[in-house]
């Protein structure tokens, strides 16, 4: 995922519905949107199925990404996603989860794990033209948002304050990874936690790190409530503040590391 989409779109003031990582639990993203005051439906069959999506008034949904991987259903939740940003009703940024799958799209050799394998099976039984309208989809996304005349910043694992609306390969790194020092025996990634030295004006809402319910620190707040893991998933409504959450129906792959933001880097 190489674009550099620029990520101005200040003159958006919302309200915004801000979604934390999916992982594709469709059951859970269709719940959530329902309780924020979206309609979904599908229709068709095969090639021909498509998401129908009704938006509050006013409304924009915005996904924080890591669409795919683990869950059961991750070309219908892009199917909803996408049909959200087509009808000018939702936003969205790549996750790192994003950026890998994007890879495979491409043709390009990947390693099938941390629920890849999955996301790839079940995209192998969808249409080339499906697959091709998401790697577009995926290849015209930028790495952050600044919304709402600068005051809300969106990006997928964060963005440090002299990064924000600026493009380039470091940044593009940041926002899918954030603070990471390499991987730990187990093969996991060493995350740091990039919030605990942000003193910003600029509210900066995230993802990535898995964490028990949204973890405000230092006008940060992280909405990664692990649905995939069977914990929750969240969205922040802005600009009312309000967390809304819904329980996730059931875990598709097991923790390797507690819930929680990650420390402060030494």
């Amino acid at each position: 995922m190489t674009n550099h989409n620029s990520p101005d779109f200040r003159q958006l003031a919302g309200p915004f519905d801000i979604i934390g990582d999916v992982h594709g639990c469709c059951g859970e993203l269709v719940a959530l949107l329902g309780r924020l005051g979206y309609r979904v439906a599908f229709a068709g069959e095969g090639a021909a199925r498509r998401a129908i999506v009704d938006a509050p008034p006013g409304r924009t949904a915005v996904f924080v990404g890591d669409l795919v991987d683990r869950g059961p259903a991750s070309p219908d939740v892009l199917r909803i996603v996408m049909a959200l940003c087509e009808a000018g009703a939702g936003l969205c940024v790549p996750g790192n989860h994003d950026n890998k799958f994007m890879r495979w799209l491409e043709g390009r050799r990947v390693t099938h794990t941390h629920g890849l394998d999955r996301t790839v099976a079940q995209f192998e039984r969808e249409s080339t033209q499906y697959r091709a309208d998401v790697l577009a989809f995926y290849e015209a996304l930028p790495h952050h948002l600044c919304l709402d005349g600068g005051r809300l910043v969106v990006a997928h694992a964060g963005i440090k304050e002299h990064m924000i609306g600026h493009t380039g390969g470091a940044i593009r790194e940041f926002c899918l990874y954030g603070d990471n020092a390499g991987v730990d025996a187990e093969g996991l990634p060493i995350r740091y936690n990039w919030a605990a030295d942000y003193t910003g004006p600029a509210t900066i809402v995230y993802g990535h790190t898995p964490v028990a319910a949204a973890e405000w620190l230092n006008n940060t707040v992280c909405i990664d409530t692990g649905c995939c893991f069977g914990n929750a998933l969240s969205a922040l409504r802005w600009p009312e503040r309000d967390v809304v959450t819904v329980v996730a129906e059931q875990a598709h792959a097991a923790r390797r590391r507690p819930l929680g933001l990650p420390p402060v880097r030494p």
